[in-house]
């Protein structure tokens, strides 16, 4: 079974922008986008638990906003400002366990990927 299932994905210039999404099979406590580039280890970029609270990998401060529809179980990430180094798969992830509490470090479901390709 499908849990997670991301679109969104693309190719864009630098400064552009890309809204990722990712459609849930339910209403998970603590949700999150990581990404893995080419060659590197795959790392966590942001996360928003139950109570609507967020948090961000320094390096996508002020540039992505992650956000969720409740309602639909679906969450987001607006990308804006996309530089070259924003190039990477972007997993969405989810747990029933709250953010704080290990859902967003080590969560337990993993969608299969949407690739973001930033030119310069």
């Amino acid at each position: 079974q499908i849990y997670l299932e991301e679109s969104g994905g693309g190719s864009v210039q630098a400064g552009g922008s890309l809204r990722l999404s990712c459609s849930a099979v339910e209403d998970y406590l603590c949700m999150g986008w990581w990404r893995q580039a080419p060659g590197k280890e795959r790392e966590p970029v942001a996360s928003i638990d139950g109570d609507g609270g967020t948090t961000y990998v320094d390096a996508v401060k002020g540039r992505f906003t992650i956000t969720k529809d409740h309602a639909k179980n679906t969450l987001f990430l607006q990308m804006n400002s996309l530089k070259a180094e924003d190039t990477a798969k972007y997993y969405c992830t989810a747990d029933h366990y709250s953010c704080g509490k290990g859902g967003y470090t080590n969560p337990f479901y993993w969608g299969r990927g949407t690739q973001v390709t930033v030119s310069s």
